[in-house]
């Protein structure tokens, strides 16, 4: 009870991910822990090592797992668990623990920044990549 309140207040949130084309699956670099493989695996109905194997790689550098990346034609690449004809998350009830908290507010940039482009365009598909 760090701030005084029993429970966390709720953040409300003001986006909608299923009207976004998936900019934060975009990212390079989407961390995932030995749960969220496992999490993953049971999902899909793969055994721990073949899901790791499937869709996760090493980076020795920075001593992490990775989800692996396709290419895609808005975005140089995207998380391989991504559908990119429906622009959604395949395992979204499974999604990795990063993915579950992002954004950390109630407003999503990438969602606020594809609203303003969309009524600009008067597109309401558009995909703004840069």
């Amino acid at each position: 009870m760090k701030n005084g309140k029993a429970f966390p207040v709720p953040v409300r949130a003001r986006y909608s991910c299923s009207k976004c084309p998936g900019y934060c699956c975009s990212y390079p670099e989407i961390e995932v822990t030995p749960r969220d493989i496992e999490r993953l695996a049971r999902h899909l109905g793969l055994s721990y090592d073949v899901a790791e194997a499937r869709l996760t790689k090493y980076d020795a550098k920075e001593k992490v797992r990775l989800l692996r990346h396709q290419k895609d034609e808005h975005f140089q690449t995207v998380c391989t668990l991504f559908d990119r004809q429906q622009r959604r998350c395949t395992v979204y009830e499974a999604r990795p623990a990063v993915c579950r908290s992002y954004p950390d507010s109630p407003r999503c940039g990438y969602y606020e920044f594809l609203k303003f482009e969309r009524a600009h365009q008067d597109d309401p598909d558009f995909i703004a990549v840069t």
